[in-house]
């Protein structure tokens, strides 16, 4: 490993972060060249195709960004591992709540810290890249990883891209993840279909052309909303060796975490004074795509380091579902993941879903995404948690549930949460609407679950540390009655007037990924389970912040896509459904739900039902103190009907 530093200064204006004080930013670029044949890398997918230099070794880079105590004596001897989302940064989103933009790829001011919960609490922050093929704009941090080659000839196969446009100008062009090896619009398919389920039209030749090996132009045929699915199926060359980023991980943590210099002595600046660095522990965050990667990580076996040592000891796994990653194949597309209308095909999603061992009744497979881990003595301690979004597009039901509807039990170094009636990615998707994409159905889920992510991120650094475990998983199960069919009737969700309950849900049956497009094998399905709910329409299971606990509204994890998109399919936010205002409104309405006023005395006795709940999460310690100031607060200062 060599490292390259580029910059290294004051960060967050100076701020000092109370006992811990100011913080400094180090930016830079690693390199490795690793050993193709070493078994710790013989699995990544094309490492034997890969060019070597003359040591025989595979050479790579990644970029990196370290957020660190200037004194390190006053940090907490641990490394918090932020996994990059398409190169950008999210855990100071996520954690500390700052709000996205500029700051957050490039923290520099002190609002970029947001409330400073990581820095206060003085964990050294770092950030590398792991996605080959990530570009530079806004700040994307990059990898450079090499194309794997037959010999002196490219390699070729077939490839395919699904783009939709949520855009009416036509005609509209569409970047491809890999140069086509061919510009000949005949040996290629295109085609169109409203949504995931409906037949394909195929597009005539003469309708799209190649505007260059990376980019096509549809003239889109008439009939198709915005959220058509366009699939082009063509001969790709090229293909990056993107397991690698499973490696760059493994090896930038390891050397950051245990390494005083690197092979050409310049000191590694996590390690003060020559020596080791002063790294008691190393957890990982990581949100959606992230928090996929992170459970292929450790299934693949990663989570070891070429001295058999653990590289992390705590994983903190969120919104990922059941879902892994399209990561280590020949021409992987890791930003694609599954859902019920988009990239619903795309490998990712299969046997094993859980962190326990099994054999599965429908793919007949014998696996558990611990089970390399257990056996070479490197498991981490993992916290897995879910918004309810997940449960609809991500199949979260497969984490506790077998293809027989009947208890998964959950392994002693894992526990699951359900964050309650909250959405994918939380208050980001209602700041940057460019996120989720269309105009929703039903007004957005306003449910911030970043409190709880503190929380749990102390409660995962006390269980790696030995203090105390975390408290017990809050997850729906069958045996608890808390999940059940993606029914109104079985969930129990109230006929709230103007509510459409969906029409789907990210089903999963097994998939022939050997013809393209692949083909779902429908007579081999996996039953997908959602949340049950109580006389509101909130979900009774896992951890009810005030906002269920003391609601206004139901919050659910679904939403439809309007009209123009496609009509009905589901997307990755949820819908905020208010209660009506008083006795006369809701008999007006019909509404079944208990109006404002028939709950509330008034505003002080909502403000005490908020105070309540908060302090009763605090009690188990799933609420910090400073958020239960925070919920009181806000309580207070909402405006009273």
């Amino acid at each position: 490993m060599k490292i390259e530093i580029t910059a290294r200064g004051a960060v967050f204006d100076g701020l000092e972060f109370g006992d811990v004080g100011a913080y400094e930013k180090i930016t830079g670029r690693l390199f490795e060249a690793i050993d193709p044949d070493h078994p710790l890398n013989r699995d990544i997918v094309n490492l034997d195709r890969a060019p070597r230099n003359a040591a025989g070794r595979v050479e790579y880079w990644v970029d990196f960004c370290i957020l660190k105590p200037v004194d390190a004596a006053r940090g907490n001897s641990r490394i918090l591992f932020d996994t990059m989302n398409r190169g950008d940064k999210l855990a100071l989103i996520d954690i500390n709540g700052t709000e996205r933009g500029e700051g957050s790829n490039d923290p520099r001011t002190a609002a970029d810290a947001g409330n400073g919960f990581l820095m206060r609490r003085g964990y050294t922050i770092l950030f590398s890249a792991w996605q080959g093929g990530v570009g530079p704009e806004d700040g994307h941090m990059q990898a450079g990883f090499p194309i794997a080659t037959d010999g002196d000839a490219p390699i070729v196969g077939r490839s395919r891209e699904e783009f939709t446009f949520g855009i009416t100008r036509n005609p509209v062009r569409a970047p491809l993840n890999y140069p086509a090896a061919t510009l000949d619009t005949a040996a290629c398919t295109l085609s169109v279909r409203q949504h995931e389920h409906d037949a394909r039209t195929p597009i005539d030749a003469g309708r799209w052309r190649f505007v260059s090996e990376r980019e096509i132009e549809i003239e889109r045929p008439s009939g198709y909303g915005t959220g058509a699915l366009y699939e082009l199926i063509y001969s790709a060359r090229d293909p990056i060796v993107m397991g690698l980023g499973f490696a760059a991980v493994r090896d930038a943590v390891s050397f950051f975490r245990r390494t005083a210099n690197d092979e050409t002595g310049t000191p590694n600046p996590l390690a003060e004074g020559g020596g080791a660095p002063a790294c008691e522990h190393a957890i990982a965050y990581g949100r959606s795509q992230p928090g996929r990667f992170l459970r292929e990580f450790i299934h693949s076996g990663f989570n070891e380091d070429y001295d058999g040592q653990p590289v992390f000891d705590g994983v903190y796994t969120a919104i990922a579902g059941s879902r892994r990653i399209f990561l280590n194949h020949p021409f992987a597309q890791p930003g694609r993941f599954n859902r019920q209308h988009e990239d619903h095909l795309y490998p990712g999603d299969e046997f094993p879903f859980t962190y326990a061992s099994r054999k599965d009744g429908v793919s007949g497979r014998a696996d558990g995404l611990l089970e390399r881990a257990r056996a070479r003595g490197t498991c981490p301690k993992i916290i897995h948690v879910d918004s309810s979004t997940e449960f609809w597009q991500g199949r979260s039901s497969l984490l506790v549930a077998d293809e027989n509807g009947e208890d998964i039990p959950t392994p002693e170094q894992v526990r699951l949460y359900l964050f309650t009636g909250t959405m994918h990615a939380g208050p980001a998707m209602l700041a940057h609407p460019a996120l989720y994409s269309q105009d929703p159905v039903y007004p957005l889920n306003d449910v911030d679950y970043t409190p709880l992510n503190r929380a749990l991120i102390v409660a995962l650094d006390d269980w790696v540390s030995g203090v105390a475990e975390p408290p017990s998983s809050r997850f729906p199960r069958v045996t608890d009655a808390t999940l059940a069919a993606p029914t109104p009737e079985a969930t129990g969700f109230p006929a709230i007037p103007g509510v459409r309950w969906p029409r789907w849900l990210n089903q999963l049956t097994l998939i022939d990924h050997g013809t393209q497009p692949p083909q779902p094998i429908t007579d081999k399905r996996y039953p997908v389970l959602v949340p049950t709910v109580d006389a509101d329409g909130n979900e009774i299971a896992g951890i009810r912040l005030p906002d269920i606990a003391a609601p206004l509204a139901t919050f659910t994890g679904w939403n439809l896509r309007d009209a123009s998109f496609a009509e009905d399919a589901l997307m990755l936010v949820g819908a905020r459904l208010d209660f009506p205002l008083d006795a006369a409104a809701r008999a007006a309405s019909g509404d079944p739900r208990a109006a404002v006023l028939e709950r509330y005395a008034g505003h002080g006795d909502y403000v005490d039902a908020v105070r309540a709940a908060a302090n009763a999460l605090a009690a188990e310690r799933l609420l910090l103190d400073e958020d239960v100031a925070r919920y009181v607060a806000a309580a207070k200062a909402r405006s009273w009907p």
